[in-house]
Parts: structure tokens; sequence; C-alpha cells
């Protein structure tokens, strides 16, 4: 596929306007062997499928290339991204907690292109659903992280697999400490994005002393001192994520929850909520450091401190989105055992509320309809707009599922008044596209 057609479509569907120079460099490539360092939130997606499409020809009824990411929500992700620009191409997703039976059933036509994790990938080579021996072209995106899940010997007996292997991208947030002996990666091409990011001097680390070993009272008083925005609070264990979630909630602060121990779809609307607004505030593991699609952050606490250094892509574990202005706390207690690779600019000890303090401006509306639906983005707007009776600039972000959609609305716009129902009400009756759909208020 040229490199104009699939640049026009990552603008038309991805809003990719100008293509940064990690893109630029990948477009331009002809490596076969390539090792990509980049952050994450870097573009690094866009960047490994403009090589990957330049390098792939038209169906050929067989899989002709592989993604493999070691997140369900990173294989979502990056399915999205791949699927529209590869017209032409039929891109599948494989993960953990999605229906065997659908899967399956996808392959009934097969796919030239499969976005998996390396789990759910051998379990289908297993029951002999699918074959890679035809493969030619290779991603391992994430591969660090990927090795830090214990993903490697699973990698491994995929790899030895794809006997037809001409282009190997292998990308990784750090640099590799050693090649991956399951790879054929003599004198691979390295691309290296990482130095320099983040910008010196915009994200600040910053240590909070917290009187008691017990830093409820602490993390409560630092939250209602910073001025309005968005901010992830990172623990490392589920029951503590639970326990401060529910304790922030108490207090009246708009909190979201995400770990592993949660749906696939549970976790997907945290990450909904927090991207559009609705709770401003997310309480996560680690789980939740890499690999999401998650606007600019200006806040990073950690309730806990980072358990080693390659959690994440600096010292501090897990920084703001890359390119924001942003701000990374760390809650010490008095004794903590502080490591070596833990450090701060400057010490912050709130004493005051802030005078614009996170907030929830935004409502979000569910709608059981979705894509399967035949529901669109600007149906469930033009929805809004006219049976809703908002103005263009009161719809918000809209994220459509398959069977489902949520919408942002603002606050104030959902109550009536004495003489006028207030926003449900006034859709309830209304039909979207002609289908009879229900609404409610996501809390």
């Amino acid at each position: 596929m040229e490199t104009r057609i699939i640049a026009e479509r990552l603008k038309e569907r991805h809003n990719i306007i100008n293509l940064n120079e990690m893109q630029r460099t990948m477009a331009a490539t002809d490596a076969r062997r390539i090792i990509l360092l980049s952050p994450t939130g870097s573009g690094k997606t866009a960047a490994f499928t403009l090589r990957l499409l330049r390098f792939l020809g038209p169906s050929e009824g067989k899989v002709q290339a592989v993604i493999m990411a070691p997140s369900r929500e990173l294989v979502i992700q990056i399915a999205d991204v791949v699927r529209p620009v590869a017209a032409g191409l039929k891109t599948v997703a494989f993960y953990g907690g999605h229906p065997m039976a659908e899967e399956i059933s996808s392959l009934s036509v097969t796919p030239d292109i499969i976005v998996a994790t390396p789990g759910r990938l051998l379990d289908h080579l297993q029951r002999h659903t699918l074959s890679v021996e035809g493969v030619r072209a290779l991603v391992l995106d994430e591969y660090d992280k990927s090795l830090e899940l214990g993903f490697y010997d699973e990698m491994k007996r995929i790899v030895r697999r794809m006997t037809a292997l001409e282009l190997v991208i292998l990308t990784s947030a750090t640099p590799l400490a050693g090649m991956p002996d399951f790879l054929k990666l003599d004198k691979p091409e390295v691309f290296d994005f990482t130095a320099g990011k983040p910008a010196a001097g915009r994200l600040q680390t910053v240590r909070v002393d917290s009187p008691e070993r017990d830093k409820l009272a602490t993390l409560e008083e630092l939250l209602r001192s910073l001025d309005n925005g968005r901010a992830i609070v990172f623990v490392n264990h589920r029951e503590s994520a639970e326990r401060v979630y529910e304790a922030l909630k108490r207090e009246g602060l708009p909190v979201g929850l995400y770990h592993g121990g949660l749906e696939q779809r549970e976790r997907k609307l945290a990450v909904d909520l927090l991207n559009n607004g609705t709770t401003p505030i997310l309480v996560s593991t680690d789980l939740g450091a890499r690999g999401l699609d998650i606007d600019d952050v200006n806040y990073v606490i950690h309730y806990h401190l980072p358990r080693r250094l390659k959690a994440g892509p600096t010292a501090t574990g897990a920084p703001p989105r890359m390119g924001a202005d942003g701000t990374v706390f760390s809650i010490i207690s008095e004794g903590e055992n502080i490591p070596e690779y833990v450090g701060w600019q400057r010490l912050y000890q709130p004493k005051s509320v802030s005078a614009d303090p996170i907030r929830s401006d935004v409502a979000t509306i569910y709608i059981n309809a979705g894509k399967k639906e035949k529901i669109s983005r600007g149906d469930i707007a033009g929805y809004l707009m006219k049976a809703g009776g908002l103005r263009p600039d009161q719809v918000g972000k809209i994220i459509l599922d398959d069977h489902s959609a949520i919408v942002a609305v603002p606050r104030d716009v959902l109550d009536g008044e004495a003489d006028a129902p207030g926003l449900l009400e006034r859709l309830a009756p209304c039909k979207l596209k002609n289908t009879r759909v229900r609404l409610s208020l996501l809390r």
C-alpha cells in the first residue's frame, strides 16, 4: 500500500493531520529488521502501521501479519488504529475475556492481519483454528512489558512456527538488554525516539510527606489542593486500589477504579470516564501505567512507590501522557524505605483547598445501541441536538462500541425546570435513527 494512501487514511480516520518525526521515519524506511524505541503515547502504533502496510500486499486468503501486544486493552487499541487504515485487508483482534466462539467464527474468512495477546494466539494455534506458517510480517509491541508479564515462552513458541518471516518490528519503551533469541535480529535498524522525553523542565517530581503511616488523609488533602485537571493515583495491589477508591468516593471526590480484577468492559469504561471528564480522578494498580489510551494527565500520584524502575519510562514509574505538562507526586510516610531509583525535585505539603479544585462538570449517558445496530457518532450527535435540544458545543466525546455507546454532556443540561423536562426525559420518547433505545445516566 502506498504511503500517501496510508497517511490519508490516518488523517481521515484518526485525525492525524501531520505525521510526527517517528512516523515519517517509519514511512520512509525499507528496513526489514526494526527495533523502535518510543515512549507510550508518542504515536507508535501509527508509526509501525505505516511500515507494516507499506510492506503488505493485497489480500491473499491467508494470514500475512501478526501483531502481538501484552494486554487486551492494548490489543483493542491497536486493532482500532489498524482496521480502518488497512481497508481491503481483514483485521481481527484476539484476547482473553473475548468469547472464543466469536473469534473462531471470525476465522470463517481468513484474516490478513491478526492482533492478539500471546496467550490467546497460542491457544488458537493449539486448537488448530488457524495457522501462522505463512506469516510474512511480525510486530512485537511493548516487548519489554511482555517480558515483565512473563510472555517470553508464549512468544517463543508462536514465533518458532513462523517460518516465512520477512519483516520484523519490535517496539519497546526502554532500551533492551538483549535481543530475543527466537528472532533472527542480526544487525537490526534501531530507531530511538526516547531521548529527551518528556521535555526537561515540564515534568515536575514532588515529594509529599504523610504524618501517618496510613496515607489516605494526606492523599485526600493533596487532591483537594490541586487545580482542576486529570489525576491518576497509583497503588501496588488490587485490595489497596479498592480501599483508596472507596475512601475517596465517600469523601465526594469524582473518582474511578482500574485494576486487573475487573472485567474488561469495566476497565475500558473507567478509562473512558477519565478521558471524558466524568471521573477525572482514577485509582489504578500499575497495570494501568502503560499501553492504555489515556488523554493528557495533569497529575500522577504514587500512593505506593513504584516497585521497580522499569515499571514506566521514567524513574517516577508512570509520567503523564508524553508531551503534556504535569506533576508526579510521591507520598512518603515516616520510616518508609525509599528505593534508590525514586527521586524528586522539591517538597510540597498541601495546606489549603484550591480555588479551582478537581471536579466533574460532565455526565455520561449510556445508550444501548452501537455499531452493530448501524448507529454512528454523527447519528448520536444529531439525536442529542434535534431531540434533546443541545447545542453542538454541548455534545461531548462519543465512544461507540458494538452494541452500546456513551456520550459526555454538561451536567447542568440534565435537570429540567418546573415547566420543562430534563434531557433524558426529552430524549426518551424519541427514536435514534428509527431505533427505540434505552438511555441511562452512568454514576
